[in-house]
């Protein structure tokens, strides 16, 4: 049995904490920048439609509506979703009360609700929605609201609560495809509860349920229109439909994020909801348990059979969200040693997710972990990229037109500088983000050079998106798309681990064989090697179309000597077999060169390629050691 102080101390705790976080979450937002999808719905929205390849329409109109009040700027497009994440944890508390009749002289099911909204703070990816204008957002915002109306039906079947089912059916349907599992499920559950079949029998349930319905139309006008790209996107391209092992990974990806215990506590919480604990009514358990738990559990066996490229550990948030009014009850159940771990792990976690969006919004913290696997692509150089593409636009005549090589370059330019109609030429990436059937219809991607008109362009290719044994590849595409690629612009973001290359293509098409930026790689030494002051530099370059002229070896960015460029090497030419370098096979170099005083530490080694066309590129740079 709890009292009133007990109450107010849950209370007290969940107050401090969510406004700690939405403080942090308000600094963060303001300065992290644009992550590659918020930017695509972003261009989604200053094209308005009531659906689109990737996602239904509600995501594009919160982005609209974002920065139609507060402009175009990071926080113009967020300021909707934050406010719909943070009304979540106090969504989280409102369910967790109607699970508890009051009683009086106990208030454990108020202290309940608040640790249940505390929770829905503290679950790191819980914690940190709304920080991006992503459709997870609505899509958790919605299974909340149609979560809260199951419970005010199995209560009783009266207008309002069949009236915010049908809210949030309809805010679900215009949030994401993945919707379509928590009404599967939802319907299972009520199927399964004696309570939920009798809501079922209620004419207005089922209004509710049309309504809801109703609003899957748009996305399935835009998939007629479209030949069904966007379903054929989310049931079928994107997805293996064969069975691996990788899917084991997922459960453990879970767990790590929702943090251990806490994922314990909840799987432990959907047992016993299932057998009718965890509220003061068994039906309200059980409704818990099947929503919540069966979405996870839906979401986590579809990763033995579903994409395992992309990211998709966000999948099961709303299933996670149904589930923690369950776990106030099954906590007390807990020594207390095992319920203060949860609750530190918990915050733990959270910290770190937050620390991680810190980091990524820090360039200089960003550039430390240049060399990390997690590094942050997706996050990284718009801002420089853009200061780039305004210099080089400035040096063109009037009617020069932008072009990026994927949509995730033209979104990000289009967003930097405030033109949603940059266009984009056929790229891989396109079509496995199922971003290039939107780009044809708004008449944005280009199949051929005549496309774009007999004008100048500044092409923006990003070299980083490819990977390295294809990029020789795809810059002959390139070539044979819109000619031969004059001498570049190299804009190097985070020792270029991030890296693009920009040309300034004539109004017409030019002729002549494939010239191509630079290709190098350093052999020796290896990155993260340890090395002394003296020290040998190995490897090769070549230069489509030219050839290479001069190798420099930076730390850096200094240059610390020249190479002896020209040595033979004959299996570059094998390997690379599209390459016309003129020069091969004596494409190798060595340089013996000294780093003189720098401190001992990390230091960044790289190289600077002169093409006999006058080029000059600098080379993506690698981590070693110095020691004395």
């Amino acid at each position: 049995m709890r009292n009133e102080q007990d109450a107010r101390r849950a209370r007290s705790a969940f107050l401090w904490t969510w406004a700690a976080v939405a403080a942090i979450k308000l600094l963060v937002a303001v300065r992290l920048p644009p992550f590659v999808d918020e930017a695509f719905y972003w261009q989604e929205g200053r094209h308005l439609a009531l659906a689109y390849s990737d996602v239904p329409g509600l995501t594009a109109w919160l982005a609209r509506l974002g920065t139609s009040i507060a402009g175009t700027n990071v926080f113009g497009l967020r300021w909707p979703f934050l406010l719909l994440g943070m009304a979540l944890p106090w969504m989280v508390v409102r369910i967790s009360r109607q699970a508890y009749a009051p009683q009086e002289g106990d208030r454990t099911g108020e202290v309940f609700a608040w640790q249940a909204g505390l929770l829905a703070v503290l679950l790191p990816l819980g914690g940190s929605l709304g920080l991006l204008a992503v459709p997870d957002v609505p899509l958790a915002f919605a299974t909340l609201l149609c979560v809260d109306a199951g419970v005010r039906l199995l209560r009783k079947v009266e207008p309002a609560g069949a009236l915010e089912l049908a809210a949030g059916l309809a805010i679900g349907a215009l949030s994401h495809y993945r919707f379509a599992a928590v009404i599967g499920v939802g319907m299972i559950a009520f199927l399964v509860i004696p309570r939920g079949r009798h809501v079922l029998k209620d004419v207005r349930t089922w209004v509710a349920l049309a309504i809801g319905a109703i609003a899957w139309t748009p996305l399935i006008v835009w998939n007629l229109d479209n030949a069904d790209a966007g379903l054929r996107f989310q049931l079928v391209d994107r997805h293996p439909w064969d069975f691996h092992f990788d899917g084991a990974w997922f459960f453990v990806v879970q767990a790590l994020l929702a943090t251990p215990l806490l994922f314990a506590a909840m799987a432990h919480a959907a047992v016993r909801g299932w057998h009718g604990q965890g509220a003061d009514d068994r039906n309200h358990a059980k409704y818990f348990a099947l929503i919540g738990g069966g979405t996870v559990v839906a979401f986590c066996l579809l990763g033995f059979f579903a994409d395992n490229e992309r990211i998709s550990f966000h999948w099961t948030l709303a299933g996670l969200y149904a589930l923690l009014p369950l776990v106030p009850a099954t906590l007390a159940q807990w020594p207390r040693g095992w319920r203060r771990a949860t609750w530190i792990l918990a915050l733990a976690g959270l910290v770190a997710i937050l620390g991680y969006y810190v980091v990524v919004s820090s360039p200089a913290a960003r550039a430390r972990f240049a060399a990390a696997k997690w590094y942050p692509a997706n996050f990284a150089g718009w801002d420089a990229l853009a200061d780039a593409v305004r210099d080089e636009r400035a040096k063109m005549p009037p009617d020069a037109r932008i072009v990026a090589d994927n949509f995730k370059i033209g979104s990000e330019l289009g967003f930097a500088l405030d033109d949603p109609n940059i266009a984009v030429l056929p790229h891989g990436l396109n079509t496995r983000h199922g971003r290039a059937p939107q780009l044809d219809v708004w008449k944005l991607l280009a199949h051929d050079r005549a496309a774009l008109g007999e004008r100048p362009l500044l092409l923006v290719v990003g070299a980083s998106e490819v990977r390295y044994r294809e990029l020789l590849q795809h810059y002959h595409a390139l070539c044979d798309l819109m000619g031969p690629l004059p001498p570049p612009r190299v804009v190097n973001i985070d020792h270029g681990r991030q890296r693009f290359v920009l040309f300034r293509m004539p109004a017409k098409r030019a002729s002549g064989e494939c010239t191509a930026p630079a290709m190098a790689y350093i052999d020796s030494p290896r990155a993260k090697a340890r090395v002394s002051r003296d020290f040998e530099v190995a490897g090769w370059a070549f230069k489509d179309g030219v050839g290479i002229a001069r190798v420099e070896v930076t730390l850096d960015g200094e240059v610390i000597g020249l190479a002896d460029y020209g040595q033979q090497h004959v299996g570059i030419r094998g390997y690379w077999r599209e390459s016309n370098d003129p020069q091969h096979p004596y494409v190798a170099w060595t340089a013996r060169v000294r780093a003189g005083s720098v401190s001992p530490g990390v230091h960044w080694l790289g190289l600077r390629l002169t093409g006999h066309d006058g080029s000059v590129e600098q080379w993506s740079e690698q981590p070693l050691r110095i020691v004395d």
